[in-house]
């Protein structure tokens, strides 16, 4: 007989799973590692979008600048012309003061010969007409010199505001990304990520293919990735391999791998070629030198040993392999290296 508790817990799942629009598997946690990895890209989109907008402060500020120095530099223009004709102003000011008498067309009406008066007439109208010149032109620069002196200070009142936003957002940068760091990092360390976790984070393997583009032995350190053996590094994608290779190895044998050699560069393969010439590859030739290839020991060294034999029947799942060189010419039971014989 079908128990009833067991039934009707069979239908209160049937229903959850019914309503749920992704069925039980809509229920479960999201993975706390994405969340890491949204919560960075978030953080990362916000410092860029703050630092474009800080740039354009910047822009906006050296064009304003820019403003500003040719309006001082009109400025000083205008100054210059202004004192050029501060000395006729002045004698003009002082002839009106003591002409007080009538002059120009009212000494028609005068004695004397009326030829002089016309000719004495014509004399005034040509010197009031010059001064009536210098007086607009006084005003102009005036006028002018008042507009540009406005203009100035109001650019630099505007610059120094706009200096000191500059600089709160500069700090507000500074601040912003401190507290990102310290916000992922609390978020990382929630997370209890291991050591191989944290390195497979920090191993983008589209490096890989960047790093080929460098001669062998010279590529940046920028595409290498770390392993955990400390001090060693491959190239993205075998790093990524071996991430996993030495996770298994570390399952059946209670440790991790051990490494004497990774990545070589031009300069180390120089020093071992010159210690062991003959046997060590050439410098410039050794895949050390690309960053696939490692050199182990911890029993690995020993042909037919029990860590050999499971690096045999075992290296393959994760791109790794010994090549068929390494069996005999030179026997190198400790030397593999990840891709394919053809790479």
């Amino acid at each position: 007989m079908p128990n009833p508790r067991s039934a009707a817990l069979t239908a209160v799942f049937l229903v959850m799973t019914m309503l749920s629009p992704h069925g039980v598997a809509g229920a479960a946690q999201r993975d706390p590692l994405e969340s890491l990895r949204d919560e960075a890209t978030k953080a990362r989109d916000e410092l860029e979008k703050a630092t474009k907008q800080m740039k354009g402060r910047e822009k906006d500020l050296a064009a304003s600048q820019v403003k500003l120095r040719s309006t001082l530099k009109d400025l000083a223009v205008a100054e210059a012309e202004l004192n050029k004709i501060r000395e006729p102003l002045a004698m003009l000011a002082n002839t009106s003061y003591q002409s007080s008498g009538a002059v120009g067309a009212m000494s028609i009406f005068g004695g004397g010969d009326p030829r002089e008066a016309l000719r004495s007439t014509a004399d005034v109208t040509l010197m009031a007409k010059s001064q009536q010149a210098l007086v607009d032109r006084a005003d102009d620069l005036q006028g002018r010199r008042e507009r540009l002196a406005a203009t100035a200070q109001e650019l630099q009142s505007r610059n120094a505001v706009e200096q000191t936003r500059l600089q709160q957002d500069v700090d507000g940068l500074k601040d912003k990304s401190a507290q990102l760091t310290k916000q992922l990092n609390t978020m990382l360390d929630k997370l209890a990520v291991s050591k191989l976790r944290r390195l497979q984070l920090k191993c983008d393997e589209s490096l890989a293919g960047e790093a080929k583009e460098f001669p062998n032995g010279l590529i940046p350190a920028k595409y290498l990735c770390a392993l955990p053996q400390k001090g060693h590094k491959l190239r993205a994608d075998a790093a990524l391999g071996f991430y996993k290779l030495n996770s298994a190895y570390k399952r059946r044998f209670g440790r991790a791998m051990c490494v004497t050699d990774a990545y070589r560069s031009l300069s180390e393969q120089h020093s071992v070629y010159a210690s062991r010439p003959g046997f060590a590859a050439v410098p410039g030739t050794s895949n050390h030198g690309k960053g696939q290839a490692l050199d182990l020991c911890g029993g690995v060294q020993t042909s037919g040993s029990v860590q050999f034999n499971w690096l045999e029947a075992n290296a393959e799942k994760y791109g790794w392999f010994h090549p068929a060189w390494a069996y005999s010419n030179p026997f190198e039971p400790w030397h593999w290296e990840f891709g394919t014989e053809a790479e």
